[in-house]
């Protein structure tokens, strides 16, 4: 059975994880990444367009697939080794947060809705994932003409 999640990571993170097909969650945990299956679908939210202190962004930046689901570990530098999943990413805009936090049911608070993102990762109803996926993609393609 399909879950739908959404990660927490910067537009910059978020961007290096597109070119390359995979993402970290939680400055590379493993335990984030193996909740994550094949098939199951991944919106990435970016606070902020940089990590740690760069603009405030709030918006929806990727979107896609888990790939095989296997996890595994990758050196960036003798002290980091995170953890990555393969992401097959579709193509999308970036959709603003505050037009959709009165239609997802996973935010509680509506006036105190970042603190839905507080853990870096959350698994989300479908409903919720489908309203935001119909955000980035606001012109679904036209079924071609034989």
């Amino acid at each position: 059975m399909r879950s739908y999640w959404i990660g927490v990571v910067s537009r910059s993170h978020v961007q290096i994880g597109v070119k390359g097909g995979f993402v970290q969650l939680n400055h590379g945990k493993k335990a984030p990444v193996q909740r994550l299956k094949a098939g199951d679908m991944l919106a990435m939210y970016s606070p902020r367009e940089s990590y740690p202190d760069g603009p405030a962004l709030q918006a929806f930046t990727a979107i896609g697939t888990i790939r095989s689901g296997e996890v595994y570990q990758v050196e960036m530098s003798p002290d980091f080794k995170p953890f990555r999943i393969d992401v097959e990413f579709s193509a999308c805009v970036d959709a603003p947060i505050k037009p959709l936090v009165e239609h997802l049911s996973f935010i509680k608070s509506k006036t105190h809705w970042g603190a839905a993102f507080r853990f870096g990762y959350i698994k989300v109803p479908e409903a919720d994932f489908a309203r935001i996926a119909d955000a980035m993609n606001p012109t679904p393609c036209a079924p071609t003409q034989a």
